[in-house]
């Protein structure tokens, strides 16, 4: 159950990894979903991330780089548990993503803290940055936001040869949210800043640097410096739309919550020039750093961060 937007073996470039797994063993998980429900398919995942902790060392070599700066003074047994847990957590959230697809979104429960804000925001009507990042299971939670009855264009591209789905495919239904392929022309700049103009949402992911992407600024990140994309912020100066910093996580078997960790407001006209963009990437990578104190095993980013500036 481990594909795109996960582990991959520790490399400097943030790209979509390659998938672990097999067809076969995929059906084998959709199998135990449709017949057992979540329950049945968590019971197999345990066997099937031990596996891969104990003889696919490229697992443990992906959590290595996060884990050796969330747990500075870890030994070598440690960071195996440290491991196996992270990957555990990361098995869950996928299976959840298929249950929500193929059983229907009732079968999970998400709590949103930060409703009353965020209609507060949307009717300033200067649009919304929705800043997002690879923890607990965006996806699902992203269902928590209709309320606001704004349609939701989301910057994402999928890696062509992975075995992994969206959760809206599972059940062949469409894409609840409108998608800009940062692959287009001038990088989906000119429908990034239409959405914006026109009062609606925008998410993006944060914590994670697109190919080419040459808009970056180095932050302190867990005690060291990371390279993070500065775009969304220049966005957000050139348009007047503040960036609400958005986090999901596991809390209980069945239950998710997403919250309005953070709004950080670009002062509008700074330019091109990273420094001047520097202060509020920290504030985003601050906030970052703090979800991952609190969640130690739901960052989902397995690449090395911190040798990639």
């Amino acid at each position: 159950m481990f594909g795109a937007g996960g582990i991959n073996p520790v490399s400097t470039q943030q790209k979509q990894p390659k998938t672990l797994g097999s067809p076969l063993g995929y059906r084998a998980f959709y199998l135990l979903i449709r017949s057992g429900g979540r329950q049945a398919a968590y019971g197999l995942l345990y066997f099937v991330v031990a596996f891969y902790i104990l003889f696919r060392p490229q697992v443990r070599l992906s959590c290595r780089p996060y884990l050796r700066h969330r747990f500075p003074t870890a030994g070598a047994d440690a960071n195996w548990w440290h491991s196996y847990r992270m990957v555990l957590d990361f098995g869950k959230v996928l299976v959840d993503r298929a249950v929500v697809g193929m059983l229907g979104p009732d079968q999970l429960n998400v709590t949103l803290h930060g409703r009353e804000q965020l209609l507060e925001i949307r009717n300033r009507r200067h649009g919304m940055i929705l800043m997002m990042s690879h923890v607990g299971c965006w996806q699902v939670a992203m269902s928590a936001l209709n309320f606001l009855e704004e349609p939701v264009h989301m910057v994402m591209h999928q890696d062509d040869g992975s075995l992994e789905r969206h959760y809206y495919e599972y059940a062949e239904q469409e894409c609840p949210y409108r998608t800009i392929d940062p692959r287009g022309f001038l990088g989906g700049t000119l429908e990034m800043m239409g959405v914006l103009k026109q009062g609606m949402i925008l998410a993006v992911m944060g914590d994670r640097l697109p190919p080419h992407e040459r808009n970056v600024v180095t932050v302190d990140f867990l005690g060291e410096a990371v390279a993070l994309p500065f775009s969304s912020f220049q966005l957000a100066s050139a348009t007047g739309a503040p960036i609400v910093v958005m986090m999901t996580r596991k809390s209980a078997g069945d239950c998710y919550e997403m919250e309005l960790i953070r709004e950080i407001r670009v002062p509008q006209g700074l330019g091109r020039k990273a420094d001047a963009y520097r202060p509020y990437v920290q504030q985003y990578a601050d906030a970052l750093a703090g979800y991952c104190r609190d969640n130690p095993y739901q960052f989902y980013n397995f690449f090395d961060m911190w040798n990639n500036r």
